[in-house]
Formats: C-alpha cells, sequence, structure tokens
C-alpha cells in the first residue's frame, strides 16, 4: 500500500487544463517557504534541471485553488482542477477490526505509538482564516504582504521511514545550517504528531505528522488593482496585472490572484478555467462553480477556446502572417525554462504584425496548442523576443539569444547563466528561485551569505523561545490568529513583521520598481461558445508608445 498523504506539503498542485500535474515548490523551514533541496547539488543537480517533464501546459506559476498549499494552511485536501481531489493527497482510511481480525499492535512498551492519520475534508478552498493570516500595504507602487508565520505540514515521507530528522534535514533541506533547526526545535518551531519536537535524533515512522512554523516573507508585486470585467452567476473575468501569480506558488500567497480577489472582493471559491504566466497580464477566467468549470474544460479539450495575444517585440517583425510550428521542450520546471527541439511536444502560433516603431513591432498572436511559455519561446526562435523579456531575451542564450534554435552552450551551462545573472539583478523571483534553492554549481559564490554561526543562533533562539512566551502570556494586545479547538495555549501563528530566527529579516533587498514588474505580453480575447471577453489594449502595445 502506498503510504497516503506522504507528500511533502510544499508539493504545489499545478492546474493543467485536463490533468492536474505535480511540481517540487514548497519548503519545510526553507527561506521564504521554499524547498532548499529543490535543485541538489552535483550530478544531481544536473539531471534534475535538465531532465524534460512529460507534462506539458501554458504557464508555470499556477494551479488550482484549494492545492496542497491551502492544505498547509488548514489540514485539508488538495482538490485539482473543477474540485477533483489528486491521489496524492487522499489519505487511507484507518482499518476497522472485523469479526476475527486481531487488532494492529500498537507498539511494545516504550516504543513511540504513531497516531493514525487524521481524516481530510476534500474540496474545501481558501477560507477566511486562511485571508486573514496576514495583510496588505501599498508603497512605491509595489503591493506589499506584512511578513507573517505560517505552518508547514506534511505526513512523512516514505524515503524518511527509519531515518531520523537530522539525517532529513542535513541531505534535503540545506536552506539553512543544522544549528538553525536545532535552534528552531529550542524555540518550540517544530512539532512532530502535534506535540514539540525535543530531538532532532528522533527516528521516523509511517504516518509520522511533522509541523513546522516559518516566519514568511512574499516578494512585492505591482499595486495596480485587478479589475473585474465581467461577474455573473457563472464566471469570474478579470484583468490581471503582470507581476500577479493567479495561484499560492514558490514564495507568493497572500500576493496571489485568488487572495486579492478572496480578500478585497470577497469572490471565493473560484475554479480557474485558463492560465496565465506570472508576468502575463490580460483576461483571466474563473468558474464559480465546478459545473460551469467541467463544462469550459471540455471545450477546451475539443479545441472550441480561442485565445488571442498580443506583445511587443523586439525589431521589424514580418508584415505578413507568420506561423511558427517548432516543437518546445520543457529544459526545467524548477527553473522555468523551455526551447525549441525535435524531442519536444508539437504546438503551433500564428502570429500578424499590428504595427512597427522604427525599433520594435507590436504582434498579434494566436496560441493553437498550449505550451509552457509558447509565444515567448516562438518569438525567440524568430529572432523577435519579447522586448523585456527576462528569460528569452537573455544574453545567456548567447550572442544571437536562441534565434533559429541556436544555443552555443549545453543546458546545464544555459541554466547556471541564467541564474546567475538574475542572482546579480536580485531578481531570481523571475525564475521562481530564492537563495536556498540554488546548489553550489548553480549559484554564486561571490554572493553574500545569510547563514549564521551556531553561536548566534543560540542567541536567537533564545530570543525566540522568549517571544513566543511573550506572546502566549499576552496574545490579546497583539494581532493573532485564532488558536484551533483543543490547542488554546498554542499562539505561535502570530502577524509579526520580525523574528529572531528568520535569515529573511536580516536580508536588505532593494525594491522592483513598478517598471520591472511588467513584461509586454498581454491576454487580449478569449473566445469559446456563447462567449468573448476583452479586455483593453495596454498602454505599451498603443501606436504613440515610446521606449525609454
Amino acid at each position: 500500500m502506498r503510504r497516503g498523504g506522504c507528500r511533502w506539503l510544499g508539493v504545489l498542485v499545478k492546474g493543467c487544463l485536463n490533468l492536474p500535474c505535480l511540481r517540487l515548490a514548497g519548503a519545510w523551514g526553507g527561506r521564504g517557504g521554499r524547498m532548499a533541496g529543490m535543485l541538489s547539488t552535483g550530478a544531481e543537480a544536473a539531471s534534475e534541471l535538465t531532465a524534460p517533464a512529460q507534462q506539458n501546459g501554458d504557464a508555470r506559476d499556477e494551479r488550482p485553488p484549494g492545492s496542497a498549499e491551502q492544505a498547509a494552511a488548514g489540514g485539508e485536501s488538495a482538490p485539482g482542477v473543477g474540485g477533483q481531489v489528486t491521489g496524492s493527497e487522499e489519505r487511507a482510511p484507518a482499518v476497522v477490526p472485523g469479526p476475527g481480525r486481531r487488532k494492529k499492535r500498537r507498539g511494545a512498551t516504550g516504543e513511540r505509538v504513531v497516531p493514525p492519520p487524521k481524516k481530510r475534508r476534500a474540496g474545501v478552498s481558501f477560507g477566511d482564516e486562511h485571508f486573514a493570516e496576514t495583510s496588505y500595504y501599498f508603497e512605491g507602487g509595489l503591493r506589499k504582504v506584512r511578513p507573517y508565520y505560517f505552518d508547514f505540514r506534511t505526513y512523512c515521507k516514505g524515503r524518511w521511514v527509519g531515518r531520523s530528522l537530522l539525517h532529513v534535514f542535513s541531505t534535503e533541506f540545506r536552506a539553512q545550517p543544522l544549528a538553525y533547526y536545532e535552534a528552531a526545535v529550542r524555540a518550540g518551531r517544530l512539532h512532530l504528531n502535534e506535540e514539540p519536537l525535543q530531538d532532532l535524533s528522533i527516528v521516523l515512522k509511517d504516518n509520522d505528522f511533522l509541523r513546522n512554523t516559518v516566519h514568511r516573507h512574499e516578494p512585492p508585486v505591482t499595486a495596480e488593482p485587478i479589475r473585474l470585467l465581467v461577474e455573473n452567476e457563472d464566471v469570474v473575468v478579470v484583468d490581471k496585472p503582470s507581476s500577479i501569480p493567479v495561484h499560492p506558488c514558490g514564495r507568493f500567497r497572500h500576493n496571489s490572484v485568488i487572495f486579492i480577489l478572496g480578500k478585497e472582493h470577497q469572490l471565493k471559491e473560484l475554479h480557474p478555467l485558463h492560465r496565465l504566466d506570472r508576468l502575463t497580464s490580460g483576461v483571466l477566467m474563473f468558474a464559480k462553480t465546478a459545473a460551469v468549470s467541467e463544462k469550459i474544460h471540455e471545450q477546451v479539450r475539443d479545441r472550441q477556446l480561442e485565445k488571442e495575444y498580443v506583445c511587443r517585440v523586439k525589431g521589424e517583425f514580418p508584415s505578413e502572417e507568420v506561423t511558427c510550428k517548432e516543437p518546445i521542450l520543457v529544459v526545467s520546471y524548477k527553473v522555468g525554462v523551455c526551447r525549441v527541439d525535435p524531442r519536444g511536444k508539437p504546438c503551433e502560433t500564428v502570429f500578424q504584425r499590428l504595427s512597427y516603431n522604427g525599433r520594435s513591432s507590436v504582434v498579434r498572436c494566436r496560441p493553437l496548442t498550449g505550451r509552457t511559455h509558447q509565444i515567448r519561446v516562438h518569438l525567440q526562435f524568430l529572432g523577435h523576443p519579447i522586448l523585456n523579456d527576462p528569460i528569452y531575451n537573455s544574453v545567456a542564450w548567447g550572442p544571437s539569444r536562441g534565434r533559429g534554435g541556436h544555443i552555443p552552450k549545453t543546458d546545464e551551462e544555459l541554466l547556471r547563466d541564467l541564474v546567475a545573472e538574475h542572482q546579480a539583478k536580485q531578481s531570481l523571483d523571475v525564475l521562481d528561485l530564492c537563495e536556498g534553492d540554488l546548489s553550489p554549481g548553480l549559484s554564486d559564490s561571490t554572493a553574500p551569505s545569510s547563514e549564521l554561526g551556531r553561536d548566534h543562533l543560540e542567541d536567537l533562539a533564545a530570543s525566540a523561545q522568549k517571544m513566543d512566551g511573550v506572546l502566549e502570556a499576552a496574545p490579546q494586545d497583539l494581532d493573532t490568529k485564532a488558536p484551533a479547538p483543543g490547542n488554546a495555549a498554542e499562539t505561535e501563528v502570530v502577524n509579526q513583521e520580525t523574528d529572531p530566527l528568520c535569515a529573511e529579516c536580516r536580508l536588505v533587498r532593494q525594491d522592483p520598481s513598478p517598471q520591472d514588474l511588467v513584461m509586454f505580453l498581454h491576454a487580449l480575447r478569449y473566445k469559446g461558445p456563447g462567449f468573448e471577453y476583452f479586455s483593453p489594449m495596454p498602454t505599451w502595445a498603443q501606436d504613440d508608445w515610446q521606449e525609454d
């Protein structure tokens, strides 16, 4: 029997148009809630980062509501598209002894007994308790999230059974030194089966339930509001600004369309009908019911949905209509990079130039298939990448920047150079990465380290323990989250903006400018049987737009 539910709760359910696929992106105690083991060291890193994935989609930042991160917040199951529960998140029911059947042995004297797994509710989306975790504030044209405490939860992975937590942390979670996790134990941040963990040497068993409280920071996004285009009894259609992911993913949670709509527009329990990259703006549709969601997804499967995008590309695009049918291969889902390759999935995009201002062209794009970064990769192949595309118009691709599929380096070298470029710009969020995800082979060895010595962490642990004690003694004076029934003594999830153990609190990051968060790719129109939705043409696509 498979160890039910023994997937790391950082696994994000990416909403494909047909079936959900799983993507590693969370962390148990990693910086900003990311998995330190995402990018492994040595040969393992190269093989994982370059292995072509078999599942393709037309975006990489989104997933359906009620996914595994939602389960992390509320201990709930992770429904996929249309409210279906993914098999990886289901828990097997407990075996009930029948006549003639002996009860399962509960453990010998002195042996640690693991309680049976709890049943999880299926089909529950984000609720008020999730929205209340923290709040927004606006500064310099950016929407920011106040740092907050967050619980990552998971049942023990199969490969961890019989191994100590010390071994698991030292081999799989390297975003922090072991001294940090030891300090987290002393501060009461780690729990095993809802009991405070006392020792990292404890050996894990099947069905062990782990909970780690971390101080979470989210990257800023544009302060541009999400405009409602249509709302009726069936659908909600919005004009999504660039830089905001549709669903919680990576370091983004409250700074996502799902959370903003729930918190600011009281639009909850929404079902995504298609996907957009985080940096792509424009028409984004949600169904209000599972029945409407399934109906439109069936239309998608039958190729009845027409999509039209507009973009601004480098140089003078041909005046005649251009059709690109080059197959696209996913180089790395973790870094989020694709390229044209004969081994890739077949796809087709039709392009038509709308205008040319002497330096760049506005182009209409009609993707007839839906592959990861399809429009962006095809434009790069044609030699006209999107003008400000931070990935496919990068010097990391070589002198020709990938034109004609010419890339004078291996996939490993390409990924290393892309990461190094964005690390230098402090823009790893573009790749959906953070410093803790980088293996020695990918990271910039000259970058400053945020690791602290063991002695300093001992002092921080004492400070964190003292602070937690103050919070428990006087929760009424703080912006706290109500404890769950039966855990009234636990008040660890507190909306405090600094934390003694948090490495992110010690970093000074330069905010991006609002212009840095815009990519010139916009979903202009979506049309299907009985509906057609438009969004306004963006400013950068206007005839009188001037480049800086």
